[in-house]
């Protein structure tokens, strides 16, 4: 084996180390807080806020499309963590529970908005822009590519809108909040395979419809 090829594996296998490491002190960190909150110490819950409040604003800008709306579903996820952190096992992994909260807020979300349009139509409500999206892949690029960018942005949020709930939790976690498949498992506690399939449909099916828009 050249040793080029042996250093990059050698590399590679201790930044995962270095990673797995991270996250355990992080779930250390949590579950301190967590503690400290639970002795009647609420100040140290802005701790858990400052930590995670950037991921779990991304997770719901992402299904939602929308700044405002993103940072309220953000504040509503971290205020039902808090009045249910008794429920919390710390032997669990404090963002794994925080993000399936976070994505319960905004399904619900989703449901009241759906409700609203049948009952009452508005055209104001699906005319929101999407100026500030958050983009994991932001690059700078020259200003005569901003109209590109952001109308292929547009018809990629339009495309993630039809996919049904389970395929854009899986698009979000993935593209979007960067998890692995064991950790998109563990989110949502389903097998890595389940996570696989989805993934695929999903991708196929925002694939079907940008070609299908051009």
């Amino acid at each position: 084996m050249p040793l080029g090829t042996t250093a990059s594996i050698a590399a590679s296998i201790a930044a995962l180390f270095a990673a797995a490491l991270t996250r355990e002190e992080e779930r250390e960190e949590d579950r301190a807080l967590i503690e400290t909150v639970l002795k009647g110490d609420a100040s140290a819950y802005r701790g858990l806020v400052e930590r995670y409040e950037q991921r779990i604003y991304s997770v719901a800008y992402g299904m939602v499309r929308n700044q405002e709306d993103a940072r309220d579903l953000a504040q509503d996820t971290f205020i039902k963590a808090y009045n249910n952190l008794h429920r919390f096992r710390l032997e669990s992994s404090f963002y794994t529970w925080l993000y399936r909260i976070a994505m319960n807020v905004c399904i619900d979300f989703h449901r009241r908005r759906k409700l609203r349009r049948t009952e009452e139509f508005d055209e104001g409500i699906g005319a929101r822009g999407s100026d500030g999206m958050i983009d994991p892949m932001h690059r700078k690029l020259d200003p005569g590519k901003d109209l590109e960018r952001k109308q292929l942005r547009e018809k990629i949020m339009a495309a993630m809108d039809e996919l049904p709930e389970d395929q854009k939790q899986i698009i979000v976690l993935r593209e979007i909040d960067g998890m692995s498949y064991k950790e998109i498992a563990e989110v949502l506690d389903i097998p890595e395979g389940t996570v696989m399939s989805r993934l695929f449909y999903a991708r196929k099916k925002l694939q079907t419809a940008l070609k299908d828009s051009q």
